[in-house]
């Protein structure tokens, strides 16, 4: 059967129009191939690939799974996240910003989800 132009002048061999509010999808697709990271990972994706391998290789729980066991005891917003291997245990880095304007930093074992210690770093007076 043999395509017929549309009534709008795009005959065959023209070039089609992207639909409306559909502009954005490349580069949405490009973000997420390169590498986009949420607040704190701005290392170009070197902290989503050695929680990756780690995940992977059972020496930590996912992110998503920690988050979820902790967030009742943090009190604010989660505003940066940070994985860092410290004496040779690996550690979630949570920066929290509480409603109070307290920065308070939980550090959390990212094999078991208990929090090792927390520090604020700012108060308001």
């Amino acid at each position: 059967m043999a395509e017929r132009p549309s009534s709008r002048g795009e005959g065959r061999g023209a070039p089609r129009r992207p639909r409306r509010g559909a502009a954005w999808a490349p580069a949405l697709v490009l973000a997420c191939v390169i590498g986009w990271a949420p607040p704190g990972h701005a290392d170009g994706g070197g902290d989503q690939r050695r929680a990756r391998e780690a995940v992977l290789a059972g020496e930590i729980r996912p992110l998503g799974e920690i988050l979820q066991r902790v967030q009742p005891q943090l009190g604010g917003e989660v505003i940066a996240t940070e994985l860092e291997r410290e004496h040779g245990r690996w550690v979630y880095e949570f920066k929290v910003l509480r409603p109070d304007g307290r920065l308070v930093e939980w550090y959390v074992d990212a094999r078991d989800g208990s929090v090792l210690k927390t520090e604020v770093k700012k108060g308001k007076r």
